[in-house]
């Protein structure tokens, strides 16, 4: 389950950073700007009916059908999601965003190999606006299929596209230790931290490969790093209930 909300979490990142940068205009705009805004701001039920007044004023506007798909995917309507979306993509047909929002779509729906097809094809959009997270999705499907080696080859091509993304680090590590390679993992993350010094996300999981390879020191200080920096956080409270456990 954790697995699913982590996939769904980077289609709603997408939707909030990219439908806005297209500029949507004419009849809906206002609505469709509010709906962008409520996603932003993890309210779906608000952003759905935005979105579904943004349709009313304007049926033939993919970036509206898009929004509503994204509505439907944070309320976990994922067939709705999917209808939302295919109208998108049936207006513009080469409104590669809405693809790579449609394969998560379609893998959250349980139609795990239509999903990777869609994924597949977003990738392969010298258009698309991030690649990398489309080869995150894509690992996160074979991840959820307990198919590790494959979900870390895709995390890996998804560093290649985007050095600096601390999720596919975070996640092929998560890939390497399933898979009993756990000094590899480590090395990964320690890549991942220098390029990423600031991550909470990178460091906590740095800390949490060191614990699991006994190596209490340097866990220890990465962790504690993480608790201090923003303890009321989800990385801070991880980091604090780990470090109660370490041997006294």
């Amino acid at each position: 389950m954790n697995a699913i909300k982590t996939l769904l979490c980077m289609a709603l990142l997408l939707a909030a950073a990219r439908p806005a940068a297209a500029q949507a205009a004419g009849a809906g705009e206002t609505e469709f700007n509010a709906g962008l805004q409520h996603l932003r701001d993890s309210r779906p039920e608000q952003a759905l009916v935005a979105f579904k007044k943004a349709v009313k004023e304007d049926s033939k506007n993919p970036y509206f059908y898009k929004g509503l798909g994204q509505a439907y995917l944070g309320l976990g309507k994922f067939g709705d999601a999917v209808t939302a979306l295919r109208k998108a993509l049936e207006i513009n047909p080469y409104y590669v965003d809405a693809r790579n929002d449609l394969g998560t779509a379609l893998v959250l729906a349980g139609k795990v190999d239509e999903g990777k097809r869609e994924l597949s094809s977003a990738l392969n959009d010298p258009m698309n606006p991030a690649p990398e997270v489309t080869a995150r999705n894509l690992g996160q499907a074979y991840f959820d299929e307990k198919n590790y080696a494959e979900a870390a080859s895709w995390f890996r091509t998804s560093i290649r596209r985007n050095k600096a993304y601390g999720e596919a680090y975070v996640r092929l590590a998560d890939s390497l230790v399933l898979l009993g390679q756990l000094d590899e993992a480590i090395l990964h993350l320690e890549a991942a931290a220098k390029e990423l010094p600031d991550s909470l996300q990178v460091t906590l999981a740095l800390g949490e490969a060191y614990y699991q390879a006994g190596r209490f020191s340097e866990a220890r200080q990465r962790l504690e790093a993480v608790a201090g920096k923003d303890p009321v956080s989800r990385p801070g409270r991880r980091a604090a209930a780990l470090l109660k456990g370490f041997p006294k």
